[in-house]
């Protein structure tokens, strides 16, 4: 049975949201605290991050816990060389991306973007539209356009490199994009809620199996946790957020 491993402590507050996302999908759960995480080896089939306030932010956003992981940076990418999968969303993204677990263009390790403070220089509460656009991440692939919960302060894709959109596009890690409701590109506030270059919600690792962003689909696993439900009509009772859970699941009790 595929099982996932879901970090918690020092101010994570969406593991249990995540960990009950994963047994929907039909995985074995644990919830393992980032101390522990730190000093055994990893057990699991899939690692995420959720998100919160991982030491309070004491140093910006996920840094600290970015940091710590460097302690462990050889175990994760023995982990993900030999077929893990790791993931993060909102503080769990900025954790991934500020270890340089992803994008990992030149090797992972090394912190090539960020996410910067809003554009809006406000909190940003609200449900937007993303839509993948990867084939390659597993996370992500053959879902349709979403309407997911975002809540987050820092949550601007941005780098020093003018061309980093471009070599993302390339090697086809950009793997959620912000939308408009009809789908077509975002490009302005409030549809690009935070001001992100490329319109970028979420980033993968080379091998498409790392993936970081900033929506919250643990948050919507029910189409009922939809402010509007009650006006909507649904085939099926499960939110836009379950289909990423189920998608990387399905790839881990597949492949590994």
């Amino acid at each position: 049975m595929v099982e996932a491993w879901i970090v918690t402590g020092y101010g994570i507050n969406c593991d249990l949201e995540t960990e009950f996302a994963f047994k929907l999908a039909g995985a074995r759960t644990r919830r393992v605290h980032v101390n522990e995480l730190l000093s055994s080896e990893l057990g699991c089939d899939i690692l995420f991050f959720p998100g919160g306030f991982s030491y309070g932010d004491e140093l910006g956003a996920g840094k600290v816990l970015a940091n710590k992981l460097t302690g462990i940076m050889d175990e994760l990418v023995d982990f993900v060389r030999a077929g893990g999968l790791i993931g993060g969303h909102c503080n769990g993204a900025q954790v991934l991306v500020k270890a340089g677990l992803v994008p990992a263009l030149e090797g992972y390790g090394r912190q090539e973007v960020t996410l910067a403070r809003n554009l809006s220089n406000r909190y940003e509460d609200r449900w937007v539209h993303v839509r993948p656009v990867s084939r390659k991440c597993v996370w992500t692939r053959g879902l349709p356009l979403m309407e997911l919960p975002v809540a987050h302060g820092e949550g601007r894709f941005f780098s020093r490199d003018p061309r980093m959109v471009e070599k993302l596009q390339r090697r086809d890690q950009i793997a959620l994009v912000y939308v408009r409701p009809d789908g077509s590109p975002a490009r302005v506030y409030p549809h690009n809620p935070n001001g992100s270059v490329g319109d970028i919600a979420g980033i993968c690792d080379p091998t498409g199996r790392v993936f970081a962003q900033m929506p919250h689909p643990e948050r919507a696993l029910s189409w009922t946790n939809h402010p509007n439900w009650t006006s909507r009509r649904r085939e099926s009772w499960e939110g836009d957020g379950l289909g990423m859970f189920k998608n990387v699941v399905s790839f881990a009790r597949e492949n590994l």
